[in-house]
């Protein structure tokens, strides 16, 4: 028999279980991390859609900042100086990212992401909202339908990161140069935003790294370790970083907006680039 009351329905327990009819009887404040999570992934959301969209401030020709919002750019809606690997496409419609090759993928590399699917099933669907609380949801299929079933192709969205990775760090080796725009001339030089744009790098790479699937693709499958000592030494070290992958999820989250508010800063002559060498 099931009744319903004003915690949600209710189903009396399996034999042996004890009859506990609240929802939760934790005492803490267990709403709080569910809801740190919500508002840190809506803020990205919010902000990373609104500048991806916005056409302007992404590029110091100067300097060579790029933003990673806008890498590759590769249509013609681009600043030339921008379009490192070329224009492949014709101006795009507002609606459209101008880095239109890379976002789709580390957007679907980031929503597939082992630690990100807890997040999200916690803090907007509540599934199960926290540790010993209950969810109100009556079904569990798990990831064996559509939608979710797709969830199974972030090993595949893991390759494209990688080379997504790889040319934010050529964009990050550029901005180790600095044009002097009255001679043209190109010399080395580094300022805030040439180490803005290192720490963002090496974030990406930790959470590229760290990634489950990068953890399976390395020892995976593997029945003897010691007949693969070179798999299992990276396995190993993949391992290590694999254990802070929520920490790296949450620190790129952070670099990727700061580095893209200062290029957009710098860019559009609110501040100007603090300069360490040249």
């Amino acid at each position: 028999m099931t009744t319903t009351h004003d915690s949600g329905t209710y189903r009396p327990p399996a034999p042996g279980r004890p009859d506990i009819r609240q929802r939760t009887l934790r005492t803490d404040r267990w709403w709080l991390p569910p809801l740190a999570n919500a508002l840190g992934l809506a803020t990205f959301v919010v902000y990373a859609t609104i500048r991806s969209l916005w056409g302007a401030a992404y590029y110091v020709e100067e300097y060579h900042y790029l933003s990673p919002f806008y890498s590759p750019c590769v249509t013609a809606s681009c600043v030339p100086e921008a379009s490192h690997l070329g224009q492949w496409f014709p101006a795009l419609p507002w609606f459209l990212p101008y880095a239109l090759v890379s976002l789709p993928f580390l957007l679907l590399f980031r929503l597939t992401c082992y630690y990100y699917r807890k997040s999200y099933y916690r803090a907007f669907w509540s599934s199960p909202p926290a540790c010993a609380v209950a969810e109100p949801h009556t079904k569990y299929t798990g990831e064996t339908r559509f939608p979710l079933i797709l969830q199974n192709a972030h090993r595949y969205f893991f390759y494209v990161a990688g080379l997504i990775s790889i040319l934010n760090t050529y964009d990050m080796v550029l901005a180790f140069q600095s044009t002097d725009p009255a001679t043209g001339q190109t010399s080395f030089g580094i300022g805030l935003g040439t180490i803005i744009l290192l720490i963002n790098v090496i974030g990406l790479w930790l959470y590229t790294l760290s990634c489950h699937s990068c953890r399976h693709i390395t020892g995976g499958r593997l029945k003897h370790f010691s007949k693969h000592p070179v798999r299992y030494r990276i396995w190993t070290g993949v391992s290590k970083l694999n254990t802070r992958h929520m920490l790296f999820a949450w620190i790129t989250i952070a670099t990727l907006i700061l580095t893209d508010l200062y290029i957009m800063l710098v860019s559009s002559g609110t501040i100007s680039d603090l300069r360490i060498v040249n």
